[in-house]
């Protein structure tokens, strides 16, 4: 497909740059195919929900990822680069998409410190779009800790372009239930979650599940393809565990919905079901692009925020609710103040029945 048919104009104003307090405070606007848009809140989800059904979260926990420093060379030269760790390859190697990358050469060494802490990394491989293989100087909880010392929260580009990170930012982008070290981005459909609002879901009879997807930074990353043919998603490490899956499974056969919490437990879901819709143990890396055409085997409802104009991201709502669908559901956001991206509102999305 033509990626301009993903295409929308959208308000700077509409951009949210600092999330909704108290998280679940946000809107929600509920879109089933063929019926009319109905505008809701977060707190509404157990009533918008069945007993039985299963909300599927992905549990992945932000790093501060984004690093700046100086390349330096055997002759002392210096040059000032930044770097967004997106996958961990190794215990001491990550993939990393580069601000300045046409000052590395293979062979350099980076200095990353900051704050009195100190943290270097040889560059291993340089790769198309400015991306790079580094290795640091120490490795698995060793770099966990210095990233931490040294890292700053990787805010997606249309909030950082319009102010820095802060103290909040390292509580506000994470999910409360954030454990499994490794994302680069928030899964932000689950940032809307409290402990208040986990409590009502459960007295409505709603199970919850958790899986685990590292988001990348390849998920901002525009669409430059001008057909979706030949676009390439970057892969992303997950997995579903075996004891998670049966219980998917035994609750879908009892009646009950897998409703993702987030297109990034949904494309995992997916890579993870089998042909007829049985969810499988699954560890590795998937790049599944899901576009319009697509038939989904494993998740029967959506909750996600509201998407990027030709975004890999608003191509998988569209495949799941139709194009027509999702457009004239982002117009009624945008013309109703709803609040857009990681720090905004949220939708429930039902699927068009040629999707299923």
């Amino acid at each position: 497909m033509r990626v301009d048919a993903f295409d929308f104009d959208l308000p700077e104003e509409c951009i949210a740059v600092r999330p909704a307090s108290p998280r679940d405070a946000a809107r929600m606007l509920v879109v089933r195919p063929g019926e009319t848009l109905a505008d809701a809140g977060i707190r509404d989800l157990p009533g918008l929900l069945r007993p039985g059904d299963v909300l599927v979260f992905n549990d992945t926990k932000v790093i501060p990822a984004q690093l700046e420093g100086d390349r330096i060379r055997a002759d002392g030269a210096k040059a000032h680069i930044g770097a967004t760790l997106h996958m961990r390859v190794a215990p001491d190697c990550w993939k990393a998409f580069i601000r300045g990358a046409k000052k590395l050469k293979i062979g350099d060494t980076v200095d990353f410190s900051a704050n009195g802490h100190g943290l270097t990394a040889e560059v291993l491989a340089r790769g198309d779009d400015g991306e790079a293989d580094l290795r640091f100087d120490r490795s698995g909880g060793d770099l966990d800790a210095a990233l931490a010392l040294v890292g700053h929260v990787p805010l997606p580009p249309y909030i950082a372009s319009k102010r820095a990170e802060d103290a909040q930012d390292r509580l506000a982008y994470q999910t409360i239930y954030a454990r499994e070290e490794g994302a680069v981005a928030a899964p932000t459909a689950g940032l809307h979650f409290t402990d208040g609002l986990f409590a009502a879901l459960d007295e409505a009879g709603i199970h919850r599940a958790f899986v685990t997807l590292h988001v990348g930074a390849g998920t901002f990353l525009p669409v430059k393809a001008d057909d979706t043919d030949a676009h390439k998603m970057h892969a992303e490490i997950g997995h579903v565990d075996e004891k998670t899956a049966l219980f998917l499974n035994e609750a879908r056969a009892k009646g009950g919905r897998i409703v993702s919490v987030g297109t990034t437990s949904l494309r995992l879901l997916e890579s993870a079901a089998s042909e007829d819709g049985t969810i499988e143990p699954w560890s590795g890396a998937t790049d599944i692009f899901i576009t319009p055409g697509y038939r989904f085997r494993a998740v029967d409802v959506l909750m996600t925020n509201f998407h990027l104009p030709r975004s890999t991201l608003f191509m998988l709502v569209s495949a799941f609710c139709g194009l027509e669908t999702m457009q004239a559901a982002y117009r009624h956001a945008i013309e109703t103040g709803y609040r857009f991206y990681s720090y905004g509102d949220s939708s429930l999305l039902f699927p068009q029945e040629t999707a299923r």
